[in-house]
């Protein structure tokens, strides 16, 4: 990820109300908070990353990005998510970004689990997900408050033993 890439993470995570991404309007944010931790940090720590999803050595589509998520106190788990470009969406280019993060992530940490959650009416990442190896686990009723109401997620998860490495 280089300071370059600010405008399209930008672009992807500062919609408006009026955006075509069903999925993508949280309500206005603070325009500079990733300028702000690109400078603090480069969008890396130990506890989460952003990473661009690119096509072509000049031509990045979206960004993955990835969290620390607690399970109880000795242990913790990934939860990923991706943001792409109109243009990009239906090409498979979601699904092998999202499938590789998660190689990643069990190559160089030392978690056994990688979660993902989308709402129930974004059947599109739904599929993405079980393409790229997770396992539909259940549905968490009204967990996220988008565009004035809350909605209900969908909860997908993939264990280390369930990646291949070769």
């Amino acid at each position: 990820m280089a300071k370059e890439d600010l405008p399209l993470l930008d672009l992807l995570h500062n919609t408006s109300p009026e955006s075509d991404a069903a999925f993508d309007w949280f309500g206005f944010a603070d325009p500079a908070a990733k300028h702000r931790r690109w400078a603090e940090n480069g969008l890396l720590t130990a506890d989460s990353g952003t990473l661009m999803v690119v096509v072509s050595p000049d031509r990045a589509v979206g960004s993955v990005g990835w969290r620390s998520m607690p399970f109880g106190p000795l242990n913790r788990g990934w939860n990923i998510g991706i943001g792409l470009l109109p243009e990009a969406r239906g090409q498979g280019i979601g699904t092998r970004a999202q499938a590789l993060l998660t190689r990643y992530l069990f190559a160089h940490t030392q978690v056994n689990r990688v979660d993902a959650h989308t709402d129930v009416a974004n059947v599109a990442e739904q599929r993405a997900l079980e393409k790229a190896g997770f396992t539909r686990e259940g549905v968490m009723r009204g967990a996220q408050f988008r565009n004035g109401s809350y909605h209900d997620m969908v909860l997908y998860s993939v264990l280390r033993s369930e990646v291949a490495f070769s």
